[in-house]
């Protein structure tokens, strides 16, 4: 099926360009979210004529997203999940999740914006595109976490892992230390002098 496109979509092509897609993806991606025209004689002549129209507001709109992704690009959003003590989560982090705290962090972004090849399952630090206009990319990091302190330590570079092992091994020194001082506790016992026995009185006469 042969379309106009409107704007520039990524691996397809640029605002004006006829290109041939499959009908499903046209009918529901394309069409659906105005991003293109079936190539008619008359969409055509229609595209021609609203061209410079088109531009103008492709411009307008790219100047905004640009400004946006500025503040945007390289910010880092906290997202707070149950999960196991693996680290994998009790469902998945989405798309629209992505866009309700990045909304919530005073930015304007919309759920068809994010991209996630696959899904989140796991906690850590995870890097995210958003699309803010058709020619504007920029990327973020979701810290998901079960709390804000475990948010806290996996900005600092640990992982849930890292931080279990560390537990573990001070939980291991403190019984090894208990262990040696009661140890040295019995050592010392024993090295204490037998009391001496107590001096016999003189014999009678």
């Amino acid at each position: 099926m042969d379309v106009i496109l409107l704007e520039r979509v990524a691996k397809l092509g640029q605002m004006g360009d006829i290109v041939s897609v499959k009908p499903g993806f046209a009918r529901n991606y394309l069409l659906l979210q105005g991003k293109a025209l079936t190539a008619s004689k008359e969409n055509i002549a229609r595209f021609e004529a609203e061209k410079a129209q088109l531009e103008a507001n492709n411009l307008e709109t790219k100047k905004e997203a640009e400004a946006l992704g500025e503040k945007l690009d390289g910010e880092t959003f906290v997202v707070i999940r149950s999960a196991s003590d693996g680290g994998n989560l009790y469902g998945s982090v989405t798309p629209r999740d992505v866009a309700a705290v990045a909304t919530e962090g005073g930015y304007t972004v919309e759920r068809k914006q994010v991209i996630i090849p696959l899904p989140i399952k796991e906690l850590g630090l995870h890097n995210v595109d958003i699309y803010l206009h058709p020619e504007v990319e920029v990327q973020i990091t979701l810290n998901v976490a079960r709390s804000p302190e475990e948010a806290e330590l996996q900005a600092s570079g640990k992982s849930i892992q890292d931080a279990a092992a560390e537990e573990e091994a001070a939980a291991e020194f403190e019984i090894a230390e208990l262990f040696d001082d009661l140890g040295s506790a019995a050592s010392d016992d024993d090295d204490q002098p037998a009391p001496r026995a107590e001096a016999q009185g003189d014999d009678e006469d």
